[in-house]
């Protein structure tokens, strides 16, 4: 069977594909005719985006024959009901044997040796020789290194599929490079030690589990700011004489990267440095979530469909 992926959908399209399930709710009939039965409503994914589902008819039994991040093979066909939609008529669970992981496991579209060599490339610009220091130190870890390389930066808003993590730190210090140059006095070694540095405990906060990307306890308990925070301290305390001024200064701008107390930040931003970063942190993920959500389809007036993190939908332009 041929995988028909999310990207290619369009309304009216016969559907007979594998996905994996994302979300799950089961739902009561409003309608009393159908007073106790239950519609199931679906989001499914593959690798090329997500789309929308709902099973009218034998949605408990369908319900109990999976859980969330089960891949499932699915016949129905794409409605429209505020942009694409897939009515589901039948529906049987995929055995582990069976699944292709590639059709769904999301990557970095970069390679990650592009990508290793480009860090190598920021460590070797950082001049501090304690703060360079530390980041050989943490990136000659191999066991660090490949958790780092292989972790998502977040479940679903932005840089979510493996190598995530390492792409959004580049785009980062990429960024910072950028704020050196129209503002010279930006330290440059804290600015980049702090991009490539601010989201590491993300490799603790997330694994990868089966299909999809789950947080940990330590995720749930602590989120990846202290656990960042934690980690660095312990990665300091192994770095001889390393100024207690400069690891302040970098404390300080791991715990206040997301910019506001109600976005997750212990503190706010109080130097220029991790002003810097909270916005360029912000901005890389804010443009990978924008462009993630232009490829989740397309309605024929040239808008995408409406999404609710980002507070709007997207005008692409009508095709010509």
């Amino acid at each position: 069977m041929d995988k028909q992926f999310i990207v290619n959908l369009k309304v009216g399209d016969a559907v007979f594909s594998d996905f994996v399930v994302t979300e799950k709710a089961l739902n009561p009939f409003n309608q009393p005719n159908r007073a106790g039965e239950y519609y199931l409503r679906l989001r499914l994914a593959d690798a090329t985006g997500t789309l929308r589902a709902v099973a009218w008819d034998r949605g408990a039994e369908f319900a109990a024959s999976f859980e969330v991040g089960a891949v499932v093979r699915v016949r129905g066909e794409i409605g429209n009901y505020h942009g694409p939609q897939l009515t589901i008529y039948g529906m049987e669970h995929v055995p582990v044997a069976e699944i292709v992981r590639q059709h769904f496991q999301k990557v970095a579209p970069r390679s990650q040796e592009d990508m290793l060599t480009e860090l190598q490339s920021v460590v070797d610009i950082i001049t501090n020789p304690h703060v360079r220091l530390l980041l050989e130190s943490i990136f000659g870890d191999e066991s660090f290194l490949q958790r780092f390389c292989e972790a998502p930066a977040a479940r679903s808003v932005h840089h979510n599929y493996v190598g995530g993590l390492l792409e959004h730190s580049l785009e980062v210090a990429q960024l910072c490079q950028h704020f050196v140059q129209i503002q010279p006095s930006l330290d440059m070694s804290l600015l980049l030690a702090g991009a490539l540095l601010h989201d590491m405990g993300k490799i603790e906060e997330y694994e990868v589990k089966g299909l999809t990307i789950e947080l940990t306890t330590r995720g749930k308990l602590l989120g990846h700011i202290i656990i960042g925070k934690e980690m660095l301290d312990q990665r300091i305390h192994n770095v001889p004489e390393f100024p207690p001024a400069v690891h302040m200064e970098l404390a300080h701008m791991l715990l206040s990267h997301h910019g506001q107390k109600e976005w997750g930040s212990p503190e706010i931003p109080r130097t220029f440095d991790a002003f810097a970063l909270h916005h360029a942190d912000l901005v890389s993920a804010r443009l990978n979530q924008f462009a993630q959500v232009s490829t989740k389809g397309t309605q024929e007036n040239g808008w995408t469909d409406w999404d609710r993190l980002l507070e709007r939908d997207i005008y692409l332009g009508l095709a010509e």
